[in-house]
C-alpha cells in the first residue's frame, strides 16, 4: 500500500521547530511500530523533540498514538473504584510495597503494573522475587480475580501495552535523548493510561539519586504527565518529591521489603511513614474517600492483612525469611559530631555494585546485596559509632562499592538545615 505521509517530511518539520499535524504524528508512530520506519527515522526524530520540544496537543496525540499500538485493559466491570501510582525512581524508594495494599484496605482496587530495575534505581519487581515463591507474571484473568477478592495487586506489565514506546524507549537510550521531557512524559503515561485505571498519583523525584536532578525539570515533567492524563480522561495529579538522600534506611531488595513490613506494621522510619502516607491519601482522594484516615489503617493492622493476602495471592510466603547477606562490611563514623549529608546517588551506585542492581536488562539482581543505613542526615554520632553496612554475597565487591561513597557522606559540627521531603503538588 502508499504510505499517506514520508518520515523525512515529518522530521524536518520537528527539525525547523515546527508543528507536526496530527495525522502524520499518530502515522509516524503506527509506520514506526510496523517497522516501516526505520530506527534511524526515529532517532533523528526524537532528537528534534530533544532540541525543539513538542506543544501540549502533539504530546497528547503521540500518547494517544503510543496507547494506540497495543491493547487497552478496562477494569469497568470490577465494582470497584481503580487508583494507580507511578514513581519516576529513586534509591530507597520502596513506597509501592506498603502503599498498594494500604490503599486497597479501603475498598479501592489497585493494579500496580511494575518493572525492574535499571542502573541505580531498584525495581518493584526485583523487591518482592526476594520473597519465597512470589511471582511477578499474571494473566489478566488471575489480576482481575485477585483485585477482586484482595484488591491490591503488584505485577509484572504486559508486553501488549504501549509496544512503540518499548522500542522507542530502547533507542532514546543510545541515541541520548533520554532526557526528553515530551518522551518521557509520554513514555510513561501511555503504559499508565493504557493499564485502564481511572486515576493516577504521580510521584515526580528531584536531587541527586532521581531521574531528575533539576526541580524546575521535575515539576515541568510532573505538569506535562498531569495534563496528559487529564487530557485523556484519568483523573491525574503529581506530587514532587527530594530525592536528594536515600528513602528510608534500606537501599536493596530483600532489605527494602523487610523495612516495608515494619512499615505496614505500624513502625518504620520516618520518612517512608511520611510519603506512604501522603500519597495513600492522595491516591483515596481521587477514588472518592478524601476523609480516610490511612494512618490508622497501618495503626490497627487492616494494611498489613491485605499485604498477605497480596503476596499469598501470587505465590509468595509472607512469613518466610529473606535472604541473608553473605558477607557484611560496616562503616563508621571517623568523630563526633552530626551527619551532614548523604548523597542519594552514590549510595544507590554504591547498593548497583553490590548486586543489588542489573547493568544490562538481562542481568540477575542478588536480593541479599545493598546497603542499611544506621544514621541519616542530622542525626548526631559518636567517634566510631556505625554509619552503614554494606551487605553482599561476594566480599570482593565491598572496594568498588566504597569507592562510589567516598564523596557521598559527611559527618560536621553542624546539623544541615532541614529539607521538606514532599517539595510540591500539582493538579489540574
Amino acid at each position: 500500500m502508499t504510505e499517506p505521509f514520508d518520515a523525512v517530511d515529518v522530521i524536518r518539520a520537528k527539525r525547523d521547530g515546527g508543528e507536526v499535524p496530527e495525522a502524520a504524528l499518530r502515522w509516524m508512530i503506527d509506520a514506526f511500530t510496523r517497522g516501516y520506519v526505520a530506527d534511524a527515522q526515529m532517532s533523528a526524530f526524537a532528537m528534534a523533540v530533544l532540541l525543539n520540544g513538542m506543544t501540549r496537543d502533539e504530546i497528547r496525540v503521540m500518547t494517544d498514538a503510543m496507547i494506540a499500538s497495543g491493547e487497552r485493559m478496562s477494569f469497568a466491570g470490577l465494582g470497584r473504584r481503580t487508583v494507580d501510582k507511578h514513581s519516576t525512581g529513586g534509591v530507597g524508594d520502596k513506597i509501592t510495597l506498603p502503599l498498594a495494599p494500604l490503599v486497597a484496605s479501603f475498598g479501592v482496587a489497585v493494579p500496580q503494573l511494575s518493572g525492574r530495575g535499571l542502573g541505580h534505581t531498584g525495581g518493584t519487581l526485583d523487591k518482592l522475587e526476594s520473597i519465597a515463591g512470589w511471582r511477578a507474571a499474571m494473566s489478566n484473568d488471575a489480576l482481575m480475580a485477585q483485585l477482586r477478592e484482595v484488591g491490591a495487586v503488584i505485577c509484572a506489565a504486559g508486553a501488549g501495552l504501549a509496544p512503540a514506546d518499548k522500542r522507542l524507549y530502547a533507542l532514546r537510550d543510545v541515541t541520548g535523548t533520554v532526557e526528553a521531557i515530551p518522551l518521557i512524559a509520554s513514555s510513561i503515561m501511555s503504559k499508565k493510561i493504557a493499564e485502564g485505571t481511572e486515576a493516577l498519583v504521580l510521584d515526580v523525584k528531584s536531587g541527586s539519586g532521581a531521574f531528575m536532578k533539576d526541580p524546575e525539570r521535575a515539576r515541568e515533567l510532573a505538569r506535562t504527565m498531569v495534563e496528559l492524563g487529564e487530557d485523556s480522561g484519568v483523573r491525574t495529579t503529581a506530587l514532587l518529591t527530594d530525592m536528594d538522600t536515600p528513602l528510608g534506611l534500606a537501599i536493596g531488595n530483600a532489605n527494602e521489603v523487610r523495612e516495608a513490613v515494619e512499615v505496614l506494621a505500624g513502625g518504620g522510619p520516618a520518612d517512608v511513614v511520611e510519603l506512604t502516607v501522603t500519597l495513600a491519601r492522595e491516591m483515596l482522594a481521587l477514588a472518592g474517600l478524601p476523609d480516610a484516615d490511612p494512618a490508622a489503617a497501618l495503626r490497627d493492622g487492616r494494611a498489613m492483612d491485605t499485604w498477605r493476602a497480596m503476596i499469598a495471592a501470587q505465590g509468595g510466603d509472607p512469613e518466610a525469611p529473606m535472604p541473608a547477606p553473605r558477607e557484611t562490611h560496616t562503616v563508621t563514623a571517623p568523630r563526633a559530631g552530626v551527619v551532614e549529608r548523604m548523597d542519594a546517588l552514590g549510595f544507590g551506585v554504591a547498593a548497583w555494585r553490590l548486586g543489588a542492581g542489573r547493568a544490562r536488562a538481562e542481568d540477575p539482581v542478588a536480593h541479599a546485596a545493598g546497603i542499611d543505613l544506621h544514621a541519616k542526615p542530622g542525626d548526631r554520632v559518636a567517634a566510631g559509632q556505625p554509619l552503614f553496612t554494606l551487605r553482599a554475597d561476594d566480599a570482593s565487591r565491598f572496594e568498588r562499592a566504597l569507592d562510589a561513597l567516598r564523596d557521598a557522606w559527611q559527618v560536621a559540627d553542624e546539623a544541615p538545615d532541614p529539607r521538606p521531603l514532599v517539595l510540591g503538588r500539582i493538579a489540574a
